[in-house]
Parts: structure tokens; C-alpha cells; sequence
């Protein structure tokens, strides 16, 4: 199974659009158009899964490039995802240490 990255997609695109230009070149197992979590609007970008390498490979290589919705595609293999670590940062509530008794809120 491979993983594609496709880039510079409009933020009108849908997933079934991006699953009927990549079932051209062979069985598309999922499609996922990253969105906003907080507004749910498209980034741009999304993930094509295929099941066969070779016909992963013509998709790559046909696709790239290609124009839809009057954009250019970039489309190559995802590398995989980074580890982030165990996160850091972050909200901690109220600060300020102290006993109980100084802190009344």
C-alpha cells in the first residue's frame, strides 16, 4: 500500500473529484482532504491511499502537475509522519504555587 501526498488542491475540491482522478490508474483504498479543526474549511491538501505500489507510482507520476480546478497538482509519495514527542507546552490553569490559603478563587 502506498501513501500519496496531493498538494495544491482548491479549497472547493471534494473527495470523491480526487478518488475519480486517481481510480484512473487503479483501486483507491481511502481519500482524505485534510480540513481546519476549528472551522472546517479545506487546507489544501490531502491523502490518496492505493493498494497496488505500481499503479501508485503511474498516479504519482501522471498526476503531478496536472491542472484541477485551475490549479496545478503537486502529487508525490507522503513521507511519513513526524513524531512530535509527547507534547509540551500547553494550558496549565491558574498559576502561581503557594499553600491553599493564599490562593482563593
Amino acid at each position: 500500500m502506498k501513501n500519496i501526498f496531493v498538494g495544491n488542491l482548491s479549497f472547493g475540491a471534494t473527495e470523491d473529484a480526487v478518488r475519480s482522478m486517481f481510480e484512473q490508474y487503479g483501486t483507491v483504498d481511502r481519500v482524505s482532504i485534510v480540513t481546519d479543526r476549528d472551522t472546517g474549511r479545506a487546507k489544501g491538501f490531502g491523502f490518496v491511499e492505493m493498494s497496488g505500489d505500481a499503479e501508485a507510482d503511474r498516479a504519482i507520476s501522471s498526476l503531478n502537475g496536472k491542472d484541477l480546478d485551475g490549479r496545478n497538482l503537486t502529487v508525490n509519495e507522503a513521507r511519513p509522519k513526524e513524531d512530535r514527542g509527547s507534547g509540551g507546552g500547553g494550558y496549565r490553569g491558574k498559576s502561581g504555587g503557594g499553600s491553599r490559603q493564599n490562593n482563593r478563587w
